[in-house]
């Protein structure tokens, strides 16, 4: 990646109690651009995700955003410097209605002047919110909870938005209509978007940047264009090969690597 990234991750090992989930990533994330990382079940993307915002901490390496390292900060404070995460399974709050959510996204903003137009600007993305703003977000759809956290992120105005598998649990359709607003979101606010998502063939027709993870290590990087034309790609996460045949070659890689 050419430019100077506004997030730069170097070298991080975080662990779950004794088992280490994350070994030895850096990656780089580009002001303006949307990176995603792909990788199967268990491969610790999400770990990633939650050290980066500080849910978790790195026992070892260096997490750099904006030219400031914010490992080992608490969540709180590393939103006010502009990161949001947008976390697996939305995670919103069910008893409150979908106004309340928005402004909880709003918590660490001290520029409340400015909240209305903030607002209008989510319910230009998603009117649906605008509509069942006084209904209570636990009777929401998937997609409407889906996209009633992106709208609670958006909320606190961030530079980076961490998204955790945006289309979890969706239709088809629905997965369409959440990645075609992501890309609004990236082509029309600028918003810098770090992607965790298994949906490797949306994720990389979205992306810049790509990011292949397998048990807690980066095993390829490059364009999004060159990896939905890598071999690997198709076979391990394009769903191109045979289930069997894919995992006799995980197993052939993974041995390797010890």
């Amino acid at each position: 990646m050419a430019n100077s990234p506004i997030l730069k991750v170097r070298n991080i090992e975080t662990f779950y109690g004794a088992v280490m989930a994350i070994r030895g990533v850096s990656l780089d994330v580009e002001e303006g651009k949307i990176v995603t990382i792909l990788g199967a079940n268990g491969a610790g993307k999400t770990t990633l995700l939650k050290t980066i915002s500080g849910v978790m901490d790195p026992e070892k390496g260096k997490i750099e955003f904006l030219g400031e390292e914010i490992q080992g900060m608490e969540p709180d404070k590393i939103v006010r410097r502009g990161i949001v995460h947008v976390p697996e399974g939305r995670e919103i709050f069910p008893f409150l209605n979908v106004e309340e959510n928005l402004m909880m996204g709003a918590y660490t903003r001290s520029d409340k002047k400015n909240f209305g137009a903030d607002m209008d600007m989510v319910h230009s993305y998603f009117p649906i919110l605008k509509e069942r703003r006084s209904q209570q977000a636990g009777y929401l759809s998937g997609g409407q909870q889906q996209m009633l956290a992106i709208g609670r992120g958006l909320m606190s105005k961030p530079k980076l938005m961490l998204m955790d598998e945006p289309s979890l649990g969706l239709s088809p359709i629905l997965v369409q209509e959440i990645f075609s607003i992501i890309r609004r979101l990236n082509k029309e606010q600028g918003m810098t978007m770090l992607l965790v998502e298994q949906n490797a063939n949306v994720a990389l027709k979205t992306a810049d940047y790509g990011y292949v993870l397998e048990i807690g290590r980066i095993v390829m990087d490059d364009s999004s264009e060159k990896l939905l034309a890598s071999e690997d790609v198709q076979e391990f996460y394009l769903g191109l090969q045979e289930e069997g045949q894919r995992e006799q070659k995980r197993w052939k890689r993974r041995k390797t690597w010890r």
